[in-house]
């Protein structure tokens, strides 16, 4: 006999969230995740990909810039936190003080000594499916970004290259290299 794990709806991770709980948590079809800190290297990443994004999203009014414990619900069995998340001007009409109630534009996930690369496609595949519309894979080890246009569509960029934020965030373009910089 086969016993099956308990199953979450986003309505009952919010409330985990909200009291002592001892990890923090994304939800992929109503199977908890527990989500660790990370390391220098990433969490430097993640810092370097809001500064850049901030200082061009702001200026031009486009909307907003997330962080890497914001949570957007998908649907009420799945809330993701990409590290980094970009939501277009219009969106976002109303705070609740909750999960951001939908998938963001834009979505960075940055490999983690953790993270298997199956794991970050298995979220392209899920952020694709609810509405984003570009997804930067970060991979620090082999200094490349995999900028996804939707779930079967991937330009791999290496350090030679120039990162650009298509129709999401057209004008913004940032040298692959200057993202590794401080990596040595």
């Amino acid at each position: 006999m086969t016993t099956q794990a308990k199953l979450y709806t986003a309505d009952e991770l919010w409330q985990l969230s909200s009291t002592a709980a001892e990890h923090r948590y994304e939800l992929i079809n109503g199977e908890l995740i527990i989500v660790s800190p990370t390391g220098d290297i990433h969490t430097i990443l993640a810092s370097f990909f809001i500064y850049y994004l901030m200082a061009f999203v702001l200026p031009r009014d486009l909307g907003d810039v997330t962080g890497e414990i914001g949570g957007y619900q998908l649907s009420d069995d799945t809330v993701l936190a990409p590290d980094v998340g970009f939501i277009a001007k219009g969106r976002l009409t109303q705070l609740s003080g909750k999960y951001i109630p939908f998938a963001p534009d834009l979505a960075i996930e940055i490999r983690s000594l953790g993270d298997t690369a199956i794991e970050i496609y298995d979220k392209v595949v899920l952020y694709f499916a609810h509405g984003t519309r570009l997804v930067w894979g970060v991979y620090p080890k082999s200094r490349t970004v995999h900028v996804y246009t939707s779930a079967t569509q991937v330009a791999i960029l290496t350090i030679d290259d120039v990162l650009n934020g298509g129709d999401v965030l057209p004008g913004f373009n940032l040298p692959v290299r200057d993202v590794f910089q401080r990596l040595g």
